[in-house]
């Protein structure tokens, strides 16, 4: 016998609509839709099966819920994603609702990225890169630590005023220097923040310093998803 485990997520009855466009956007094949007794959607790609039921008073800002999809193409389907949400939105949702975030490598032995539909809906995406899928320790190091962490809060907690205290603190202190490799890093993630949070002005200013760091071929081999973020973010 074999079993199957399919999410039942909640969703705003008035944005049921929305949120098929949205998985549509993404891909998936709407294989159920009902408005009555009550509002009730299947939407479905390849053996991933999401299915959402409809409630007036549920509040998508304050959404907790969602589920946690393993692949073994996670940066195939992170292009397609945002290649769709592109044609249907006219530009890569990267804050509010919906939205998609990046792609990393994460400590605790997954590569993937987070993506929120319209009724607030949290979906993980990702592939393992190791065996091991338990949080590895901090690092020691005071940079490597805060990459560390804010990667964490960032993209994994989602707390993104959490992670730019981290990073903050970090590029504030003044008896240590980060390598040009952390720095990078750090920038990016930090502007990156600031965008999602919606302070364009300082994710310029902060986007630009990282652009202007210089790395070593070998430095840039090491960093390739900072940098390719960059410029998805510098677009």
């Amino acid at each position: 016998m074999t079993e199957k485990t399919i999410p039942l997520l909640p969703c705003q009855t008035q944005l049921i609509q929305p949120l098929i466009d949205f998985y549509t956007a993404l891909g998936f094949e709407t294989t159920f839709q009902q408005k009555s007794p009550y509002a009730y959607a299947v939407v479905e790609l390849g053996d991933v099966e999401l299915q959402f039921l409809g409630m007036k008073e549920y509040d998508p800002a304050g959404s907790y819920s969602g589920c946690y999809i393993t692949t073994e193409r996670v940066d195939a389907l992170h292009e397609t994603f945002r290649a769709g949400l592109k044609a249907a939105y006219g530009r890569i949702p990267t804050r509010g609702l919906p939205r998609i975030g990046p792609l990393k490598d994460m400590s605790y032995g997954m590569r993937q990225f987070l993506m929120t539909d319209p009724t607030g809906n949290s979906i993980r995406i990702g592939q393992a890169i190791s065996e091991d899928q338990n949080h590895r320790p901090a690092p020691r190091e005071t940079f490597a630590r805060a990459l560390h962490m804010a990667d964490l809060f960032a993209d994994s907690k989602e707390d993104l005023p959490g992670a730019a205290k981290i990073i903050d603190r970090a590029l504030g202190l003044t008896d240590q220097r980060p390598s040009p490799v952390q720095l990078l890093r750090l920038l990016v993630l930090r502007g990156d923040i600031a965008q999602r949070l919606g302070e364009e002005e300082s994710a310029a200013g902060l986007l630009e310093r990282a652009a202007s760091v210089e790395l070593t071929e070998e430095e840039r081999a090491s960093v390739g998803d900072a940098l390719a973020r960059l410029g998805e973010l510098r677009d």
